[in-house]
Parts: structure tokens; sequence; C-alpha cells
């Protein structure tokens, strides 16, 4: 299933907040970790399809709401990690909506019967040569 990216990161908001590690000083004062917001059952780029897939699939990820929340603290740009977060958000999303193969059953292959068959009668060949037959 196939969205459009452009339009679902216009329905993307954005939160920010202080981000922990590395950063000195700049990190007591600027808002370097972006969240990433998706309100999956309001969104009009997805289909009813595709937001029931979502929220099926992502239901850990998404709250109470219907909010789908990545976020980014990995580096000391805010630009650079809102690009970050973005790009996990539709990578889930693409994920969540890629359909699933299914599995075929094969059957057991003759050379795995035939090995177990084999080691079966060499079991059986060694315990009857320890019997005692008088």
């Amino acid at each position: 299933m196939e969205f459009n990216q452009e339009a679902l990161v216009k329905e993307v908001t954005f939160r920010t907040s202080r981000s922990s590690g590395a950063g000195g000083q700049n990190v007591n004062k600027v808002e370097t970790r972006v969240e990433a917001l998706l309100n999956i059952p309001e969104s009009t780029t997805l289909s009813e399809l595709q937001k029931a897939r979502i929220s099926a699939r992502l239901k850990n990820r998404i709250n109470s709401e219907g909010v789908l929340a990545v976020s980014c603290a990995e580096t000391r740009s805010q630009g650079r990690n809102r690009q970050i977060a973005t790009d996990r958000l539709l990578e889930l999303i693409h994920l969540a909506l890629e359909k699933k193969k299914i599995r075929k059953k094969s059957g057991i292959p003759k050379s795995v019967k035939r090995k177990r068959l084999d080691s079966k009668k060499k079991q059986s060949e060694k315990k009857s040569r320890r019997r005692f037959d008088p």
C-alpha cells in the first residue's frame, strides 16, 4: 500500500524539549530533542484501511488519543533531529502498511527423513550389540 509522503509530512506536528547528553552549556538552554507526532484518526492523507492497519500493527506505539509519536535526540541540531524523527515516522508507517508474505508450508525433504531413519537404525544396532544372548 502506498501513501503520499509529502502530504503526510505536512500533517506531522513537532514538539521540542531539552535534550540530555553532549552539548555542554548548550544542552541547558536549547531545545534540541524533537518529537514527531501524527494523529492517525484525523489524517486526511491515509485511507480508512491504511489507518486500521497502522492502528493494529503499531498499537503499542500509539497513545489513547490515536497519536503516533517518534522522538530523536541524537544530534545537537534541532533541524537534524527533526529530519531523523520524520524519517523514522515514515519508515514505521511504511513497514506497518507493508503486506506480509504468506508462508507456504513445505514438506520435509527426503534427505532429512533418510538421516533420521539412519540414525535410528544405528542406535538400534548399538543397543542390540549390548544385549546378552545365551
